[in-house]
């Protein structure tokens, strides 16, 4: 079997993502990368080492008992190069360069567009990267530089600061309310249809909280994806619940009242340690900091 350390790199890489996100897909967004690619790199490190690490199935990638046997040391140099990444970029001193963003889909398009066109007029030599997405990306493997979050990161080795909070509310279109009339107690809320999560509970907990007997089949239109379920509300589809500061931005959607405060989405900004003070990610944590102040609460 060839000497682990003499692969190419990428192929550790790819193996350590393939085994820990066990499919080629997951890897592959983990990775920034395609699944076809993902798929090849497998085959080669497989076809270098002269056995099969995975075993393929229609639930995903499953190690080997070859596969498992590896998996350790190749977790042990993906960790090793990832702390040499980071006290490399610790060191540079240069402002001009990339900082890549990760926030949550609506922040993403609802709040960053803006700011973003801000850091680029006041510093035109950084340029931005954005990764839009409601997963938890890593900021140890340098997935991101900077991470806008909704949950304070329990990470070592992160440096995190609480900027504030969104205030949540219920919000419908014009349109509707013209259509199924006002919304105004609990006692109208078997006339009105609202959306609500699929899969996710966060909607149906807080109901239950304040006495209501919610449940998933209450909801005559379900949607996990933010912007989808933004765009529902938009155009009609029912009632739904929303970022105060994005709903008051669009004149044709109404304010409404359930009788109960809702909770509020805290907003943390998160960085690795080794790299929060180098120029052009400090310059861009302070820029984030002054763009989003005034969203919050």
């Amino acid at each position: 079997m060839t000497d682990l350390n003499k692969l190419d790199w990428s192929l550790i890489e790819t193996f350590v993502a393939v085994a820990e996100q066990g499919s080629l897909s997951a890897a592959a967004r983990q990775l920034g990368s395609s699944q076809p690619t993902v798929g090849r790199q497998i085959k080669s490190i497989e076809t270098q080492l002269g056995a099969d690490l995975f075993h393929r199935s229609a639930n995903g990638f499953n190690l080997t008992a070859s596969g498992m046997k590896l998996l350790p040391a190749a977790q042990a140099m993906n960790a090793a190069y990832r702390d040499l990444m980071l006290a490399t970029a610790g060191q540079d001193t240069d402002l001009s360069g990339t900082v890549c963003i990760t926030a949550s889909e609506m922040v993403s398009v609802y709040h960053l567009p803006e700011i973003i066109a801000d850091i680029r007029q006041r510093e035109p030599q950084i340029q931005i990267e954005v990764i839009a997405t409601d997963d938890s990306r890593n900021l140890l493997y340098r997935e991101a530089d900077i991470a806008i979050r909704m949950f304070q990161p329990n990470q070592l080795d992160l440096i995190a600061r609480h900027l504030g909070d969104l205030d949540l509310g219920v919000f419908a279109s014009k349109d509707y309310v013209a259509r199924r009339g006002p919304l105004r107690s609990l006692d109208d809320l078997q006339n009105h249809d609202f959306i609500g999560l699929n899969e996710q509970t966060l909607i149906i907990d807080n109901m239950r909280k304040f006495g209501l007997d919610a449940k998933r089949d209450w909801f005559s239109v379900r949607c996990d994806d933010p912007v989808a379920y933004w765009r529902m509300v938009q155009t009609g589809c029912g009632i739904g619940f929303a970022q105060k500061s994005v709903a008051r931005k669009d004149p044709d959607i109404i304010e409404l009242n359930l009788g109960f405060p809702l909770p509020t989405l805290p907003v943390w900004l998160t960085a690795h340690e080794a790299i929060r003070h180098t120029p052009r990610v400090k310059r861009v944590w302070d820029l984030l900091v002054e763009g989003l102040k005034p969203l919050l609460s």
